[in-house]
């Protein structure tokens, strides 16, 4: 029979690791069947929570190539924490957005998305990162939700997760 090892041992392991990409990249393949097969244009702060799940992705392949390197765990936790932090941020600005209440705050929603000079996703890939929708609408729900409601309990989730596992491991082993 399948046991699976200690909680505290998960980040030194290839799986869990694993298991965060591909859900990462399993999000991404849903976001784009949303745009492409439903034909759901992604606003600017749809583009950036794409990006911040990308980063999740991408932030979970070090740590999956070399699991019992300290410094590449490291490396990798703190992308996770940075991206799932910034992709909850903005999701809860999004969720604000399109609250009736809040009618200025649908007026800020950007054209273009602020990039960096040297990274412009948009030009680059614009079949991942090209904003055509307005933030303000809500053309999708399940359950109720929204969108970003949705994306909110995820990064949340996401964020959870990865804390607890942390802490558990801090307080177990004293060492990350």
């Amino acid at each position: 029979m399948f046991s699976l090892p200690a909680i505290s041992t998960w980040p030194a392991l290839r799986w869990p690791w694993f298991l965060i990409a591909a859900i990462a990249l399993v999000l991404e393949s849903i976001a784009l069947y949303f745009q492409y097969g439903m034909g759901l244009e992604p606003c600017i702060m749809c583009i950036y929570q794409r990006v911040a799940v990308f980063g999740i992705a991408l932030s979970a392949l070090p740590a999956l190539v070399n699991p019992h390197n300290l410094i590449v765990r490291l490396i990798s936790i703190s992308g996770l924490l940075v991206s799932c932090i910034w992709g909850l941020l903005i999701a809860l600005e999004h969720v604000a957005m399109q609250n009736p209440d809040n009618f200025m705050l649908a007026l800020s929603c950007d054209i273009y998305p602020n990039f960096p000079e040297w990274l412009q996703l948009h030009t680059l890939i614009p079949s991942l990162f090209e904003a055509r929708g307005t933030c303000g609408d809500i053309d999708w729900s399940l359950f109720g939700f929204s969108m970003p409601q949705i994306m909110v309990f995820i990064f949340s989730c996401f964020a959870v997760c990865l804390t607890s596992v942390l802490a558990i491991r801090l307080f177990n082993k004293k060492t990350f």
